[in-house]
């Protein structure tokens, strides 16, 4: 008792595990845009068109897909916070091997190996977020995602810095994995991250689990904006590159307005909601999310794209929050079961994304593939009724 009194009293005591998930999403996300920026070198190195893309990007959700169990297990047995920061490893050293792939075959498993270690430490990270949120006694999930969201802007940007400076992807990629791994260790190395949570994980099948009833309808949601989020990771670039005319170095920028947009209405996401109310604070962020797709599409030149970019990335901002928040608080289904659930319908929209839109790239054009992003948005609006419940409960406690 004592002890868990003093670890919620003591602002030395929560700043300190706070920091470590703080880092471990930084790296994560900066990994990741740092590889989102780099697409279209690694796809014109291996002279891939926009089919061939899309099945390249598909090793990368095969690869996580088939973690996410594995992830659950090793939290459960050897704890979130261990997990989390040994995937790290592994997560920056599968970076580095995509540049040094030195054939088509190879540059497939090193996707692959790449898209288990993201979505992996996902897995782990979050259940070490939600081990930190109950020790504090707080809400800090929303925080901990705009970290992502910063980390995922920052790695983009570095992508930029690269193609401007003339580095090289091999050399890139490494000095960023080696400076951010190091800095990240450095940070979350903490006493008593290595204990096993307690109920971060509560099984690893649950992963795998499909929502129910309105939860499905929550979990719709969460698909139609993660497939968003998810296509605009892989293939802004390529868009800004192919459909707006832009060089490599500007191209590498239209993540970054994204990502940026996502962090700041994601810092400012808790005031919104409490103004508007869940549903219409989704629906506004669809409305937003349709503009920028049709300002990329319509106007297709280099600076309205970077603009349609940024409108897409306040769109999607706030609503997973919003899905997870009114999940966790369904009258119907435990918070465990019910999390889970959603988040599968919302990897499985971030997976699929970047493959659908190659798919669609290849038999209609990839400006015409974007306005599938404009659809989900149309249907997120639709649906956002089903998140009426987050006010009564999970706002109220969460708030």
């Amino acid at each position: 008792m004592s002890d868990s009194s003093i670890s919620l009293s003591s602002p030395v005591l929560m700043r300190r595990p706070w920091q470590a998930v703080t880092a471990m999403f930084l790296l994560n996300g900066a990994l990741f845009g740092a590889w989102a920026s780099r697409i279209p070198t690694v796809a014109e190195r291996f002279s891939l068109d926009a089919g061939t893309l899309g099945f390249v990007l598909l090793a990368l959700a095969f690869g996580a897909i088939l973690s996410f169990p594995l992830a659950g297990g090793l939290c459960e047995r050897y704890g979130a916070a261990f997990v989390t920061r040994t995937i790290a490893v592994l997560y920056a050293l599968s970076l580095v091997g995509i540049a040094a792939a030195p054939a088509l075959p190879l540059l497939v498993l090193a996707i692959i190996l790449f898209g288990a270690a993201h979505g992996s430490m996902d897995v782990a990270m979050n259940a070490w977020a939600a081990e930190v949120e109950r020790e504090i006694g707080a809400s800090v999930m929303s925080g901990f995602h705009a970290m992502f969201s910063l980390g995922a802007g920052l790695g983009a940007a570095s992508g930029f810095a690269a193609v401007r400076f003339g580095l090289d992807v091999s050399a890139h990629f490494l000095l960023l994995s080696l400076v951010l791994l190091t800095l990240a260790l450095l940070l979350s190395n903490i006493p008593g991250t290595n204990r096993k949570p307690v109920a971060a994980v509560a099984s690893s099948s649950v992963f795998l689990s499909v929502p129910r009833g309105t939860l499905f309808f929550v979990g719709m949601v969460a698909f139609g904006i993660s497939l968003g989020e998810g296509a605009m990771a892989d293939w802004s670039a390529i868009y800004l590159v192919s459909v707006a005319g832009s060089p490599l170095d500007t191209a590498a920028l239209g993540y970054a307005c994204f990502s940026t947009m996502m962090v700041v209405l994601r810092l400012l996401g808790d005031r919104v909601v409490s103004l508007l109310g869940p549903v219409v604070t989704v629906r506004v962020s669809a409305v937003c999310a349709m503009s920028g797709v049709a300002l990329a599409v319509i106007a297709a030149t280099p600076l309205w794209s970077l603009c349609g970019f940024a409108l897409m990335g306040a769109g999607y901002a706030i609503v997973m929050p919003l899905v997870f928040s009114r999940a966790a608080n369904d009258p119907d289904t435990p918070p465990g079961p019910a999390i889970a659930g959603v988040a599968t319908l919302a990897y499985g929209g971030m997976l699929l994304g970047p493959p659908v839109i190659g798919f669609l790239a290849e038999l209609i054009g990839l400006r015409a593939a974007f306005l599938l992003l404009a659809a989900l948005a149309l249907l997120t609006a639709l649906l956002a009724g089903h998140l009426r419940l987050e006010q009564s409960e999970g706002q109220g406690r969460r708030g």
